[in-house]
């Protein structure tokens, strides 16, 4: 596979630009390799966002995803390059990545990593009472 991972990556223009929506793709089979070791390891990757005027296309961001698999990156590493591969090719208004790792040495990682258009605020979520 080529190193620039980016052209798998397509977009589509966002069909309610005025609108503050969060997108949500939970993709629960991600693979890599351990880059010391050359043993797989497998995630699950949570991408969330706010588009701006573009949003991705499923399908390219499957091929995009499955293009690390012969990859040996640490986990630290992939999810940033994933958020600013696609945060580049977006310009999202807001972009949150999370990347559950399976066990490796007796150990889980989390990796959080997030992306803010300059002057973005969120806006105050509504909370509605609990039926009962």
């Amino acid at each position: 596979m080529p190193d620039d991972h980016t052209h798998h990556l397509e977009t589509f223009e966002n069909p309610q630009p005025d609108a503050d929506y969060t997108i949500r793709m939970h993709i629960p089979e991600f693979t890599c390799l351990c880059p010391l070791t050359g043993q797989p390891d497998f995630a699950e990757f949570l991408i969330e966002y706010v588009p701006d005027k573009l949003c991705v296309e499923l399908k390219a961001l499957k091929l995009y995803m499955s293009s690390f698999r012969s990859k040996g990156l640490f986990h630290e590493a992939i999810t940033n390059r994933i958020l600013i591969d696609i945060a580049a090719l977006l310009k999202p208004r807001f972009m949150r990545i999370t990347a559950d790792f399976n066990v490796r040495g007796g150990i889980y990682t989390q990796v959080i990593a997030e992306h803010r258009q300059d002057g973005w605020q969120a806006e105050t979520p509504v909370i509605l009472p609990s039926q009962t």
